[in-house]
């Protein structure tokens, strides 16, 4: 009969192929697991406010149009909608693949089940299938891996979860309208069972059985598969499913009579006390078996080949033993709620004494034992072939000596001439020769055979009385008696070892021993080449999964991997970041005692004084902090580059990576903590907070600079790539509540898996320190309670007319939080910028525009303005009554306005600041910054001029990149930037022509502060009104600016014009205001000095 598991055996190769299907389906549901987005769950209070609406479970399918209807009425849910879209739809289409793997799978299987009771597959039947040894294998997976698949989906993605997903992918997918779509099908399988994970919940009636029977299967292949388990299989009370997921079968066979009676007599008291006893004696008597074995030179070669059934054994032994006492004393097994769980769990811990640390270091030498056991026996397969040669040769060239000794030609003492002898023993060289390595059973039995000859040829023919015959014999029998050994080293020893190590039950357990693995590093960092042998046996669990996917050669064998290897690692990473956390520890009092306790030794020192400076303790403390860092350090690079899995695990770059993770979750948490304000504090606390961070921060630089020569990595670069990481983090996260479409935390760049940036709770309207931070910048220079100088760069309170803060402020944030902070900040305040002319334009249109009474008014004066380069008649009346018509209007329109001036001023602040620290720290940068971007410029404008030239094409990234590095060096103007894309606006010069008028008389002309504001109750501060305004139009077609300059101009020759006829001597304050913003709007946007003249042409 063909080979079951053959390449030409469709029947085999089918089912192969489902069960490797089914393997790679419960890793892709374990890794999808880790990422459903939190806003499924609808737990917190907001998300069932902001989303209740448009999140729903299988109700939905009964009221589809009262739901949809629902969302129809209001647009603003149709748009909260279709954000949501965007942004999930990637994450619902990839769990929805998944779900629909799992119905696929059982589709699969029932329809082979089919072909084989259909005769599909010739000469084969079930029968058949589950005689054969491999197929009877094959198809019990292929069943239990489904139970399996819908376990873990249960387990994992909570019911309502599941539904509201499978909602939410049904509405924003075209899989509603899709013909062949077994949506129906996905959802009747994955609908809710009731079951919840959480530890006390009751479990639901009649499961998992009804939950299993959602799609039939043949109840013929069950009963034959459970009719081949029940004669093949042995039961334990608490079991390991599948990669670690345990069950208590107290707690799941209490439904079911018979398997419940069946499982009281494992349960008696006496039986349970008998078991738990057993493996407490057994603990001690093979932890020190075990240590006997590990000794230094006892596992020796020849030690190993005469006694590997009692090593596999006492191997077999150990791991049975730890499999029971981690099974049955783990918290995870027992519901806390049971009353009869916890009286077997109690008297399993008292019977057998249980002791996790004594159970730990059984692992731990098991693990080593098993190891250095597992490389042996390796290296000996590897070399079996040429040592067999080699002891052949060496056999058969003695014995051909010793039939030339016989010969009488060779001269050895006391030997006569016997030429039967000599025949004798040429032929057993012979027969020596002759032994086959291919053939080892045969090879074996005539090596036995010749061991016997030569013990008789010594006896019969009296050689013990030559010693030198003798010793030849006896090294003849050695290499013979090694041939059988080293023919006898077979792989089915290493597959052995393999089968009775497996560790994969303890997947998810062995994290409770995490906080043992980690005080014994802290107490004896060595301890981590120990733990690297814990660490392979538990990377062998992946064999479990993996061995099928293999078999079938499936491309699924990479994901899979990839996925195990990786959960495997960072547990490794897990256990071994005791040390970098232990190294900050120590760090941070090495910089304590520098700053606080070392005195700086001065250049020149008085003799007498050298005692005082001398400071031995303190030094000593210092130098005794560095050695245990160092220690440490030896302690992570003595484990070796390991292949866990198939991923290469370098101790080199775990301990940097430890260290950069250790340094991030310090600092972010710094960052965090110390930058909340009181908004109610005056002064404000920004300040005091800013230095305070400050020195937090040199803190954490210093002790980098001091660590990194001891842990041999380079401190600086480590500190910029982690702290500009965290930085733009944070500042991508902030940004995210002014994005339509988020990044979330998978698909930012600056997010990590092995070294994560914590994000921490919003204490406030932001979501992030760098959020509080631009926030609280925002509050105190805000232009209604402040007024800015900008000759002095300084922000005054508009009342007390006290300092609240000037440009030092951005040298501060410098120092704090580098050149990354400050660039954030900008990035930030750009996204705010945005918001706000957006909400702007939005009122404009929706507000302003759609008020018939105010459009009215524009219409009227823009008649009475026309020719803007004539003069208006009756100027004063025309101008005030259309203010006064409008007066309602204007206080939300000049809130905006400045509020974008007041972002403008800061960012000019912050990329002077930058600018000028680029040009301090690094004027090399700086000044070819500035030179590409001359020529740049030069070239573009040369283009538009001659479009022959070359320009940069539409996929050259030149522009972009080059722009992201202006910005961080400083080296670009905020104002003449495009924020938003704009459409035509009808009166829109004339809006804003007639708002700044309405403005000017709450200003007056001051000759050393110019424009500066009258009453503090009725608040313009003049330079975030100039700025604001002038952003404002830059959004727009430059023809909108002139019309709005000319108007200007009109307003000034028109209201001269008044005067003069009216001999009015004094130039009215309007005048002085408008003459003022044409100043400072020629000033800002460093415009020819014609455009202001252009505005006076006509006077």
């Amino acid at each position: 009969m063909v080979d079951f598991l053959a390449d030409n055996n469709s029947c085999g190769q089918a089912v192969l192929r489902i069960v490797s299907r089914g393997n790679a389906i419960i890793a892709e549901l374990l890794r999808l697991s880790e990422f459903v987005p939190p806003v499924f769950r609808l737990r917190d209070r907001s998300d069932q406010q902001k989303y209740g609406d448009i999140i729903c479970d299988f109700s939905y399918f009964k009221g589809l149009e009262y739901y949809e209807g629902k969302l129809e009425a209001k647009p603003e849910l149709q748009d909260l909608d279709e954000e949501f879209r965007e942004n999930n739809i990637e994450i619902l289409s990839r769990f929805y693949l998944a779900f629909e793997s799992v119905h696929k799978y059982i589709v699969d299987l029932t329809r082979y089940l089919d072909d084989l009771n259909e005769g599909v597959y010739i000469q084969q039947t079930l029968e058949t299938v589950l005689l054969n040894e491999d197929g009877k294998q094959l198809l019990c997976e292929a069943l239990y891996l489904y139970g399996v698949m819908l376990l873990v989906v249960d387990q994992k993605i909570e019911g309502e979860v599941r539904e509201r997903m499978l909602v939410s992918y049904y509405r924003y997918s075209a899989a509603r309208s899709s013909a062949d779509s077994n949506l129906d099908d996905i959802c009747k399988l994955l609908r809710s069972t009731g079951y919840s994970s959480q530890p006390g919940s009751k479990r639901p009636a009649n499961y998992p059985e009804s939950y299993f029977q959602r799609v039939p299967i043949s109840s013929t292949f069950i009963n034959m598969v459970i009719g081949r388990l029940r004669s093949d299989d042995i039961y334990n009370q608490v079991i390991s499913v599948y990669m670690g997921i345990t069950v208590n079968l107290i707690e799941a066979w209490e439904p079911y009579k018979a398997a419940k009676t069946a499982l009281n007599y494992t349960l008696d008291v006496a039986n349970v006390k008998e078991q738990s006893c057993r493996y407490a004696a057994s603990v001690d008597t093979l932890r020190s078996q075990v240590l006997q074995l590990l000794k230094e030179g006892f596992l020796r070669e020849e030690i190993v080949l005469d006694n590997i059934p009692k090593l596999l054994n006492c191997l077999r032994d150990c791991n049975v033993s730890i499999r029971w006492l981690m099974l049955h004393t783990a918290e995870s097994a027992y519901d806390p709620n049971n009353k009869r769980l916890r009286q077997i769990k109690d008297q399993v811990l008292a019977d057998s004494k249980y002791n996790s640390k004594i159970l730990f270091q059984l692992l731990l030498d098991t693990a080593q034992f098993e190891f250095v056991l597992k490389e042996m026996f390796k290296q000996m397969l590897v070399e079996k072939q040429l040592k067999w040669e080699s002891y052949k040769k060496e056999g058969s060239e003695r014995m051909t000596e010793l039939a030339e000794v016989f010969s009488g030609v060779k001269p050895l003492t006391r030997v006569e001439k016997n030429e039967n002898l000599q025949a004798w023993f040429r032929e057993i060289s012979k027969q020596i020769e002759s032994l086959n390595y291919e053939d080892a059973t045969a090879a074996g039995r005539k090596t036995v055979q010749l061991i016997q000859a030569l013990v008789e040829v010594q006896e019969f023919h009296q050689l013990e009385s030559n010693l030198q015959v003798c010793q030849f014999l006896a090294d003849t029998r050695k290499f013979l008696h090694q041939m059988i050994r080293t023919i006898n080293i077979k792989e089915e020893v290493l597959i052995t070892m393999q089968i009775v190590g497996d560790l994969s039950y303890a997947w998810q357990l062995i994290d409770s021993f995490t906080s043992i693995m980690q005080e014994s590093i802290r107490a004896n960092p060595s301890m981590v080449t120990k733990l690297r042998a814990t660490f392979l046996k538990l990377a062998s669990a992946l064999d479990l999964p993996l061995l099928r996917i293999n078999q079938a050669n499936s491309p699924d064998l990479l994901s899979v991997s990839q996925y195990y290897s990786g959960e495997l690692v960072a547990y490794v990473r897990k256990v071994l970041q005791i040390i970098p956390e232990s190294m900050f520890t120590s760090l941070a009092k090495i910089i304590k005692l520098q700053i606080h306790d070392i005195m700086e030794v001065p250049t020149r020192l008085d003799k007498d004084k050298l005692k005082d400076y001398a400071q031995l303790l303190a030094r000593y403390e210092v130098a005794k902090l560095t050695h245990d860092i160092s220690i440490f350090t030896e302690g992570i690079l003595m484990m070796k580059t390991t292949l866990v899995g198939i991923i290469k695990v370098d101790p080199k770059q775990l301990l940097e990576d430890g260290i950069r993770k250790e340094l991030v979750r310090r600092v972010a948490y710094a960052l965090h903590k110390g930058l909340i304000f009181n908004p109610k504090a005056k002064p404000s606390e920004l300040m005091p907070k800013l230095k305070e961070m400050a020195a937090t921060m040199d803190g954490f630089y210093r002790s980098f600079e001091y660590i990194q020569d001891y842990v041999s990595i380079y401190g600086l670069k480590i500190w910029q790539e982690e702290v500009s990481r965290i930085i733009n983090y944070n500042v991508e996260q902030e940004c995210n509540s002014f994005l339509r479409t988020k990044i979330q935390d998978w698909q930012s760049v600056y997010q990590s898996a092995h070294i994560p940036i914590p994000k921490y709770p919003s204490v406030d309207e932001s979501a992030t320190f760098i959020g509080r931070l631009c926030r609280e910048i925002l509050r105190i220079t805000d232009p209604k309670v402040t007024c800015y100088i900008d000759q002095m760069n300084t922000w005054y309170d508009m009342r007390t007319h006290q300092e609240v803060t000037n440009n030092r402020l951005f040298s501060e944030i410098q120092s704090t939080l580098g050149t990354f902070g400050l660039n954030g900040l900008d990035r930030l305040i750009c996204f705010m910028i945005v918001k706000e002319l957006q909400n702007f334009l939005t009122m404009l249109q929706k507000s302003i525009f759609k008020d018939k009474v105010v459009v009215d008014v524009f219409k009227a004066l823009l008649n009475a303005v026309n020719p803007v380069k004539g003069i208006v008649a009756n100027a004063s009346k025309v101008y005030a009554n259309a203010v006064a018509k409008t007066q309602k209007i204007w206080p939300a329109y000049l809130e905006s306005i400045m509020k974008v001036g007041q972002m403008q001023i800061l960012r000019q602040q912050i990329a002077h600041e930058l600018n000028y620290s680029c040009k301090f720290d690094s004027k090399h940068l700086a000044a070819a910054l500035d030179n590409l971007n001359r020529s740049l410029l030069a070239d573009i404008e040369a283009h538009y001029q001659d479009p022959s030239l070359p320009y940069p094409k539409e996929d050259n990234t030149l522009l972009y990149e080059i722009t992201a590095y202006l910005e961080a060096a400083g080296i670009h103007n905020p104002l003449s930037k495009i924020y938003i894309t704009t459409k035509r606006l009808p009166y829109f010069p004339i809006v804003n022509f007639l708002f700044l008028i309405a403005q000017l008389p709450k200003l007056q002309y001051s000759k050393n502060q110019g424009m500066t504001c009258k009453k503090p109750a009725d608040p313009v501060d003049w330079p975030p009104l100039v700025l604001g305004l002038l952003t404002l139009l830059k959004q727009f077609h430059s023809r909108y600016t002139e019309q709005f300059l000319a108007l200007i101009g009109q307003f000034i020759r028109s209201i001269m014009e008044q005067c003069t006829s009216q001999k009015i001597p004094d130039m009215p304050s309007d005048v002085v205001g408008a003459l003022m913003f044409l100043e400072d709007y020629v000033r800002y946007t460093k415009l020819p000095r014609k455009v202001q003249n252009v505005a006076f042409s006509a006077h």
